[in-house]
């Protein structure tokens, strides 16, 4: 099953504390290449995801992002009288140093960073909840990635089917040209009135037909299509398996275009070239 590098999944959910969500983007790499960003009292949960995405994925530049919006409303406020004592205490300090002070304000310390604090959430609690939330996004975003692997599969299998149509066309025009070839060397030794010995004509299209026998190239291409098809099937990351394939086909059609000896020929190679960039193309999204 063939699975792209492209995707985007997000995943949310709210409870007592706040609302956890939690955005995974991916795109084509070489490598796996996780990128996370969470909230510094979320640390704890980066050696369980980068340890989720090792088994989920094997490829792809992947960034994930969690956020978490803390809803403090509804909930019992409490003072901290240590951090309260603290304060009240830098204040007197400061305020003996003051000849006429103005008297402290509750409210003001109450308004200090800290002071006013609402029940905590439990740690560990919200970290689960976090982690069960990623393993969600995840599987959305293999979903995602299967989905667009699909795509890429078929676009592949119908350019496969178009190389094998111009291999097979030039495999049967193959013929026509070398006795085309013939004849126009014919021509010209008539125009030039000249006597050509029969034996030394023969020896110039046994080696005009030697220097374009492409029957070689026509057959590797036919096997490199039926090996890509193969791949294509199954399982597991074959992104690189179709990328080492791009460039033997690559290869294959390079030689056809120095072979070329008919505008045929030519064309053909030029086709096939076309066909098989569109596919490189998009086998570099493929996992």
């Amino acid at each position: 099953m063939i699975h792209s590098m492209t995707a985007f999944a997000r995943a949310e959910q709210a409870g007592d504390h706040g609302t956890l969500s939690w955005e995974i983007r991916s795109v084509n790499h070489r490598y796996l290449e996780p990128h996370l960003r969470l909230p510094e009292a979320f640390r704890d949960l980066e050696g369980p995801v980068r340890d989720a995405l090792r088994k989920g994925l094997s490829r792809g530049k992947v960034e994930c992002t969690l956020r978490f919006a803390e809803d403090s409303s509804g909930r019992a406020m409490q003072v901290d009288s240590q951090r309260a004592s603290q304060l009240i205490a830098a204040a007197e300090t400061v305020a003996a140093l003051i000849k006429q002070p103005a008297p402290l304000n509750p409210l003001e310390v109450l308004g200090w960073p800290g002071v006013l604090v609402g029940d905590a959430a439990d740690p560990q609690a919200l970290n689960n909840t976090a982690l069960a939330l990623f393993h969600q996004a995840l599987a959305e975003l293999r979903n995602g990635r299967q989905r667009e692997g699909e795509e890429l599969a078929r676009l592949i299998d119908e350019r496969l089917d178009a190389i094998t149509e111009e291999t097979a066309t030039l495999r049967a025009q193959v013929p026509q040209m070398l006795a085309l070839q013939r004849q126009k060397l014919l021509d010209r030794c008539a125009e030039m009135r000249a006597e050509l010995d029969p034996q030394r004509l023969e020896q110039e299209m046994v080696l005009l037909a030697q220097k374009s026998d492409v029957a070689e190239e026509l057959d590797r291409l036919t096997t490199h299509v039926g090996e890509v098809r193969r791949v294509l099937k199954s399982d597991g990351a074959t992104g690189r398996r179709l990328d080492f394939l791009m460039q033997e086909l690559n290869r294959e059609a390079n030689t056809l275009g120095s072979k070329a000896f008919d505008p045929r020929s030519t064309q053909a190679a030029v086709n096939l070239k076309v066909l098989i960039e569109q596919m490189r193309e998009q086998v570099q999204n493929i996992e």
